[in-house]
């Protein structure tokens, strides 16, 4: 696991900018894994920037993204299908038939989890998957537990994660109690792994990052296991 330490969150979301870019330009039709949430905003913004001043082309790359709220339609403003396409699908060329995000409003929850790995492997996998992290550990929104499960599921938020998401509501009432998440395997399978950290809040999901133990109680703790894992923090993660 490679180890880079940022100024602050500007230079944290330049480096993993960076890193996209090089990959999108050393295969055009790069499968991307994306996240949401805070952490990744000033990623996209210079992504963005980047594509405006034509250094980078999305028209061959396809993504898949980590989660979505459950039950939450796309059109939602609080769905990541939204967040997504307002942060990044809307101002690039990528194709919206290349983009893919779990269904909110799947009726068989199971079904859609297994449809959503299937189709991640007739995409030939991803290449490079962007992670943030939890207060709490979790990744994606696999949350801590005694046990973590493999595949694409629908997982009961922790209440640590619907307060910390409260910010994103109008009240912490309007929080979705679920969501349909990547798995741990899912996740693990991408080629590389990219996990973005910022801010004090998670100094103590990344030092147990950088400790020896691996503990499902701490899933981020798995991608020690990872063969090409990039962690991306600023200062004030690392110095808490």
């Amino acid at each position: 696991m490679k180890l880079i330490i940022c100024e602050n969150y500007d230079e944290m979301s330049a480096r993993a900018a960076e890193l996209i870019k090089k990959q999108i330009n050393e295969k055009p039709t790069s499968v991307l894994g994306l996240a949401t949430g805070s952490t990744p905003v000033g990623m996209y913004s210079r992504l963005v920037t980047m594509y405006n001043n034509k250094e980078v082309d999305f028209s061959g790359v396809r993504s898949v993204n980590l989660d979505e709220y459950y039950p939450l339609s796309a059109e939602d403003e609080q769905s990541y299908r939204y967040f997504m396409n307002k942060n990044l699908f809307d101002h690039v060329n990528i194709g919206k038939n290349n983009t893919h995000v779990p269904n909110g409003l799947a009726k068989d929850p199971e079904k859609e989890g297994k449809e959503y790995d299937d189709m991640i492997a007739s995409l030939g996998g991803v290449d490079i998957q962007v992670i943030g992290i939890g207060q709490n550990g979790h990744i994606g929104f696999n949350e801590p537990d005694t046990s973590l499960i493999y595949g694409t599921h629908l997982v009961k938020l922790t209440e640590n994660t619907i307060q910390v998401n409260s910010r994103f509501f109008d009240s912490e009432d309007k929080v979705p109690r679920y969501a349909m998440t990547m798995g741990i395997g899912s996740i693990m399978e991408a080629d590389k792994l990219l996990l973005l950290i910022s801010g004090a809040s998670k100094h103590k999901a990344l030092m147990a990052l950088l400790d020896d133990k691996i503990d499902t109680n701490v899933p981020a703790t798995m991608i020690k296991l990872h063969h090409n894992a990039t962690v991306i923090c600023d200062k004030d993660a690392y110095n808490g």
